[in-house]
């Protein structure tokens, strides 16, 4: 670094060579590919793209083969050899640009013209117990509008290929594609990054503040382990958090190809993933197919059912929601989420879920999404009859998977390499109940919760569930209403076990209803964690894991019983994890809750509650239109038709 300013005449000066300007050129040779019909029918515009494209350098006489729009969450400056020249937000969109070339590449050798397009995503870790986590859930929504402009400003492609991998940018690309369902449409998720040979996966490496904190990590600890959690550039996390989780979402809906979710970044697999992608939207576009043809009610069921047979991310029950409404599909309920979770056994072990927790990659090699489907197809839960991007069923896909070489080399190459066998990774029913796994969501309600609330049951600690299956605890309240001040409360030990941290003014009305990753990772890293509880209005990570009871409605700036609570209150919470059953109540000494009810119908609200004075406008914003559009568990999305009743007064 400069260790001192510029002058301003070094500022301003200008390099002799700079000044070899030229004022006009020749152009492009050729000419352009028109007829009489082009002149007299195009429109001007799609005239003058052929023009714009000629001066791009595509060779004029090729331009009137068929244009593919690639789109992408592209991010940072990479070199030829893949070294930095200004860094991405995150790993999971730094190497996408790989696939995207590889797209192209065989689009142009399929005889048509490539074009791309970018709007990059932030990081949810990035922005954990940032002011920045307030735009997080908002921009998902931001994005899906930008990506359909960019699709509807490129009016004459035939298809539209999607390529995405993290928390909001690939929910907010499965959500732009579901808008434009009259196309053919694929997505091509981007992966995953590996785990450090000797290290911590980049879920457990965001707890070392407040493990150095509590002096269980030294510093040099912390900087070493710190260092190297991301033992590869590119993809998103090694756990089955939101990134991962909306790439299997998106295999299941049918909008990727088989055996693509979770596939390791860098990699030839990941590479040929790309090339296969452009051959599979170049054929359905020949034959007619739209994106309308694949995503439909029953697409949306398979994705929640493979949801919950991974035991995936509890943020999903805002994205899937999302997607169906952009596709015009009906969004489904609270109810429709706990039938499935019901009736589906969850299947795979994997972080941060356990009971072993292999990371990503393992599950990819030991079958990934079709060798879970293969499973739910024997139950009879998966719609068999359901179009893929390949133009084929997915009872015609998952009879080549069974059959395919892939499976079994892949199967082979994780017992070879890491000596685990993919049937403990990814296992049978009959496996998967004997080792004690249990299916994933539970929605608690009570007085605090009259519109429920969501916990991934599968991740509290199973030491403090009872032998019959079911947590309980009854604990003293302790109230926040900033995410900062109960971050530091837990680093200065001021949390004791028994306490249960109400947190709230962190919904969308607060503060864009951001995650709250640092305080429950924080509370699964330390000794005494496992016997600390949450209940908030705000969301969590995919990788969240503990007691931890999100997505309280109504939320407490919009009049919810949670912003009620006071210090001291006993709060006593009951989740059964078996028959997915669970309530939040505030109670007396005697475990009263009827008691508890009249109390919060007679208390007023805290008169602390406020939302964050750092709250963006754009996510005021956000949150105004979604909450009259259905709110969180409509998906928190943008109905049109309810906002325009809204501000006509006829709601």
């Amino acid at each position: 670094m400069p260790t001192a300013p510029p002058s301003l005449t070094e500022l301003l000066s200008t390099p002799e060579e700079a000044y070899d300007v030229a004022t006009k050129a020749a152009g492009p040779a050729g000419a352009l590919p028109l007829t009489d019909d082009i002149l007299r029918n195009w429109a001007s515009g799609d005239l003058f793209g052929l023009t714009q494209n000629a001066g791009m350098g595509w060779n004029p006489a090729e331009l009137g083969r068929k244009e593919f729009l690639i789109l992408s969450t592209s991010g940072g400056l990479r070199a030829d050899d893949g070294t930095p020249i200004a860094l991405g937000y995150h790993s999971g969109h730094w190497e996408v640009g790989l696939l995207m070339q590889a797209a192209a590449r065989e689009f142009k050798r399929l005889g048509a013209i490539p074009f791309a397009g970018f709007c990059t995503d932030p990081c949810d870790g990035r922005t954990q117990g940032t002011a920045g986590m307030m735009d997080s859930l908002p921009y998902r929504n931001d994005a899906a509008i930008v990506l359909r402009r960019l699709i509807r400003s490129l009016p004459r492609r035939f298809g539209v290929m999607g390529v995405a991998t993290c928390d909001k940018g690939l929910p907010a690309m499965m959500m732009a594609l579901a808008g434009c369902g009259d196309m053919p449409c694929v997505l091509v998720p981007g992966g995953v990054t590996l785990p450090p040979e000797e290290g911590e996966d980049a879920g457990k490496i965001q707890t070392i503040g407040a493990r150095y904190a509590h002096g269980t990590l030294t510093l040099e600890e912390a900087a070493e382990l710190g260092c190297r959690a991301c033992a590869s550039p590119g993809g998103g996390c090694q756990f089955l958090g939101t990134a991962a989780t909306s790439q299997v979402v998106g295999e299941a809906l049918g909008m990727s190809l088989p055996h693509s979710a979770l596939a390791p970044s860098g990699s030839k697999l990941w590479l040929d993933i790309a090339v296969r992608s452009a051959r599979a939207l170049s054929a359905i576009e020949l034959r007619r197919i739209k994106l309308r043809d694949v995503l439909t009610d029953k697409a949306i069921e398979n994705a929640m059912t493979v949801h919950a047979a991974f035991g995936g991310s509890t943020n999903l029950l805002l994205h899937i929601p999302a997607i169906a409404h952009a596709a015009r599909l009906r969004r489904p309920t609270v109810d429709d989420w706990n039938a499935i979770n019901r009736r589906v056994p969850r299947l795979v072990d994997a972080l941060p879920n356990g009971p072993v927790g292999h990371p990503t990659v393992q599950v990819y090699l030991a079958g990934g999404v079709p060798e879970v489907m293969l499973h739910l197809r024997d139950l009879g839960l998966l719609h068999l009859d359901a179009l893929t991007a390949t133009g084929a069923p997915l009872g015609e896909m998952l009879d080549w998977w069974q059959n395919s070489d892939r499976r079994q080399r892949l199967r082979a190459t994780l017992l070879s390499q890491d000596g685990i066998d993919a049937g403990n990774v990814i296992m049978s029913p009959g496996v998967a109940k004997e080792r004690g796994l249990t299916s994933t969501v539970t929605f608690p309600r009570g007085n605090l919760a009259p519109q429920g609330s969501v916990i991934k049951s599968t991740s509290i600690d199973p030491t403090v569930v009872d032998i019959d299956g079911v947590y309980r605890m009854t604990g003293r309240a302790r109230v926040f209403t900033a995410e900062r001040s109960a971050i530091a409360a837990i680093k200065a030990n001021q949390i004791q076990p028994g306490d249960v941290i109400v947190l709230i003014c962190r919904g969308p009305m607060g503060a864009g209803m951001e995650e709250t990753y640092q305080i429950t990772s924080a509370l699964k890293h330390l000794p005494f964690g496992k016997h600390v509880a949450i209940v908030t209005d705000a969301r969590f990570s995919g990788v969240s894991t503990g007691a931890c009871i999100g997505h309280v409605g109504p939320e407490a700036l919009a009049g919810g019983p949670i912003g009620k609570v006071l210090d001291g209150d006993r709060i006593r919470i009951v989740i059964d994890r078996n028959a997915l059953e669970g309530t939040i109540d505030l109670v007396n000494d005697a475990g009263d809750s009827a008691w508890g009810t009249a109390e919060l119908s007679r208390r007023l609200p805290r008169a602390d509650l406020a939302a964050d004075p750092g709250l963006p406008a754009d996510t005021r914003l956000w949150a105004l239109l979604q909450s009259v559009s259905g709110g969180t568990w409509g998906g928190c999305v943008y109905d049109v038709e309810l906002i325009e009743k809204a501000l006509s007064g006829n709601r």
